[in-house]
């Protein structure tokens, strides 16, 4: 446990030391952390993980809205860029920002962290949006 504990924050300090981000870096690292390579990853398993609810009467969609190329609204009523790279290019270029929001948003949704897997599928389905 502590290995791979390790490993994966190994690779999130990895992608957060990398000067200019993108989404595919992103997501390739997460990959790595999952022991995956990108081809391996999910598109459909990405898009099922936005849409379903989490178990708390909560999906990504809830703020995030159906379309993620739209902006969304916290519970709160605060606007959020969009969360599609297509929709909003600064998505996904900062490692450390990235962190923090999944951190506190699959905390609020799923009630616990999501995988390095779940991170890249996401991405890799955000990415696809066009």
């Amino acid at each position: 446990m502590n290995k791979a504990l390790a490993i994966v924050s190994l690779s999130v300090w990895t992608l957060s030391a990398t000067a200019a981000e993108t989404p595919q870096r992103l997501r390739d690292g997460y990959a790595r952390a999952a022991g995956l390579a990108p081809a391996e990853l999910s598109v459909t398993e990405g898009e099922a993980m936005y849409r379903r609810d989490g178990g708390r009467g909560r999906q990504c969609a809830s703020c995030h809205t159906e379309n993620p190329r739209r902006q969304g609204r916290t519970r709160a009523g605060k606007l959020i860029e969009p969360l599609a790279p297509s929709g909003n290019a600064a998505r996904f270029t900062d490692a450390a920002k990235v962190e923090k929001w999944f951190g506190r948003n699959c905390s609020d949704v799923l009630g616990r962290a999501c995988s390095a897997q779940e991170k890249a599928n996401l991405i890799a389905w955000l990415m696809s949006i066009n």
